[in-house]
């Protein structure tokens, strides 16, 4: 793994965190609790800000990014980011799901209990209203999320990553 300071800010990690050998975490970023940070995933606060709540998970090959002086990465709680999905320079609040390949662009904000689905992306400025669903290219609401979505995806998703690194702490 290559966990370094930039510009005088190191990155700061929660407690019972997993990061893969080959993750990369740069600058100024801040995870909370129970985070995962898996292989080939990159996070670069070199530019800004990221901030990390709770049991988030960034799954394998997935770049989480800012923009130079105008737009940092804040994510909420309970948020899973899949496997090769980009989110730059926006906003996710808590209980989201963000789908494989999914793009999320500067100054977009996703609402808490929403998911994006694989391969949407959400362009820059683009507000996502809680409980939706966002598909396509550009990203629009499909559909709104049920509580059995919610649960069975949303939570399942990313209680199994707290689960899944517990098999990696103990190699």
């Amino acid at each position: 793994m290559i966990i370094r300071e930039v510009n005088g800010k190191s990155p700061e990690m929660g407690n019972d965190c997993f990061v893969a050998e080959n993750a990369v975490i740069v600058g100024d970023v801040v995870m909370g609790d129970q985070c995962s940070i898996w292989f080939n995933a990159v996070v670069r606060g070199d530019v800004h800000y990221i901030k990390m709540g709770n049991k988030v998970n960034v799954q394998d090959g997935a770049v989480i990014h800012c923009t130079y002086q105008k737009a940092p990465t804040n994510i909420g709680n309970n948020v899973s980011i899949g496997h090769n999905a980009i989110v730059h320079g926006c906003t996710v609040k808590d209980n989201v799901l963000i789908g494989m390949g999914a793009i999320l662009m500067d100054d977009c904000v996703v609402e808490s209990n929403s998911i994006i689905a694989a391969g949407a992306v959400v362009t820059q400025g683009t507000h996502v209203p809680s409980g939706t669903i966002y598909a396509g290219m550009p990203a629009r609401m499909i559909k709104k999320v049920s509580a059995e979505l919610s649960s069975g995806e949303i939570d399942r998703i990313a209680n199994n990553y707290v689960k899944y690194s517990s098999w990696f702490k103990k190699s």
